[in-house]
């Protein structure tokens, strides 16, 4: 009879981290993504993936709102002070 060795507990802020950045938060996955992995180096649980996801998701979430607020407020906001849409 064999037997194999059990899978490594899965981190529960990597898996909170991943659910977070789909539900379409920014910052908070990108924290709790840094401290998941922080965690899984130290204890060596399982959720690297999840946790790198989040935070790539979170990043790409991030760089979407400030190109918003770069090429899309920010020329509104600057037309509708200079009395452009009158």
């Amino acid at each position: 009879m064999t037997t194999y060795p059990a899978a490594p507990r899965t981190n529960g802020l990597a898996i909170a981290t991943l659910v977070l950045a789909l539900c379409g938060f920014s910052l908070l996955p990108v924290i709790l993504g840094h401290i998941s992995l922080n965690q899984i180096n130290r204890t060596g649980e399982g959720g690297r993936g999840f946790a790198i996801a989040g935070l790539v998701i979170g990043y790409l979430t991030i760089a979407a709102i400030v190109l918003l607020v770069l090429f899309i407020v920010i020329p509104l906001v600057a037309v509708g002070a200079s009395g452009g849409f009158s």
